[in-house]
């Protein structure tokens, strides 16, 4: 495969919020393919904001601040945390031609991951006691992970994730691809990636190269920031003395839900370096930060 547009035509940046407070819209359209969608809204407290799924299913996921939500006939209060990097998340799924409306109780900034849907599942609320925390990879690799949809979720296609990178560390890496349908090897699957970073004066850089060499692009990532992963090996590093965190989402038309990427062969081989041992103790992001680096990039 080769990645036809071009690197500036992956990377979109957010929006002034404007009246209507949206910073994020990608569509399968505007992305050139045909299931991933992405809207990120900022409600102000007291302010409520409606929508139809359509042919979406989406899972409502609150970036920061809290929420009531009316659909399929149920109110669910969701959100809470102060932002992406001070708690785990809330979601609610909500099946395709859906409408719903969302009164914002406190300063709401909404993400609506979306995935176009042939079957029609129940609404499921997720709550951050059911989205255990992983810590991936060691070492300057090592991150956390939040699975909000996973494979098992009772879904068609939408496949959500959130993912802390902490000071100076790697994360999507080895660097790994998921664009050709080789099950149970390799998932065909289109992704979004929607980063956040902490301070946000901070920047991370993200990779994207296909197995031939006839695209491979790097960009400087700020707070904000969205990407569009069509195909290709990818990889994320973000700068000492900051935080960042992106959230993914990712459909396609496998035969079976799944996640598996296929590592690229040159850097495959770290992964049997990540001895369990070495992440003994740590339970987030601020300890793998505390493991690595001590007081150096802390701010006084």
């Amino acid at each position: 495969m080769a990645i036809t547009r071009a690197p500036k035509d992956l990377l979109v940046r957010s929006a002034d919020p404007g009246k209507n407070g949206e910073v994020i819209h990608v569509t399968p359209e505007s992305a050139d393919w045909e299931y991933c969608s992405l809207i990120v809204r900022r409600v102000p407290a007291g302010h409520s904001w409606s929508h139809y799924t359509d042919v979406n299913e989406v899972a409502l996921v609150p970036l920061s601040g809290r929420c009531v939500v009316e659909a399929e006939g149920h109110t669910w209060e969701i959100g809470g945390r102060e932002n992406v990097f001070a708690g785990k998340p809330w979601a609610l799924y909500l099946p395709r031609e859906s409408s719903f409306v969302v009164r914002a109780e406190t300063d709401l900034e909404l993400a609506v991951t979306g995935a176009r849907a042939d079957r029609h599942f129940p609404a499921k609320l997720v709550r951050p006691e059911d989205t255990p925390t992983e810590i991936r990879g060691a070492g300057n690799a090592a991150r956390q992970i939040h699975t909000i949809i996973g494979p098992d979720f009772p879904a068609d296609r939408l496949l959500v994730i959130e993912v802390i990178t902490p000071s100076g560390n790697w994360s999507s890496y080895p660097p790994h691809k998921h664009d050709i349908s080789a099950l149970p090897a390799e998932a065909d699957l289109e992704e979004i990636y929607y980063y956040r970073i902490e301070p946000s004066d901070g920047f991370a850089l993200q990779r994207l190269y296909t197995d031939d060499g006839s695209f491979d692009a790097a960009w400087t990532i700020h707070d904000g920031d969205l990407l569009l992963v069509q195909e290709g090996y990818h990889a994320f590093a973000v700068a000492h003395g900051y935080h960042a965190y992106y959230l993914n989402v990712l459909a396609g038309d496998e035969s079976e839900r799944t996640l598996q990427p296929s590592d690229d062969p040159r850097y495959g081989w770290v992964r049997g370096t990540w001895a369990p041992a070495l992440n003994d103790g740590i339970g987030s992001y601020h300890d793998i930060a505390e493991r690595q680096n001590g007081p150096a990039g802390k701010r006084g």
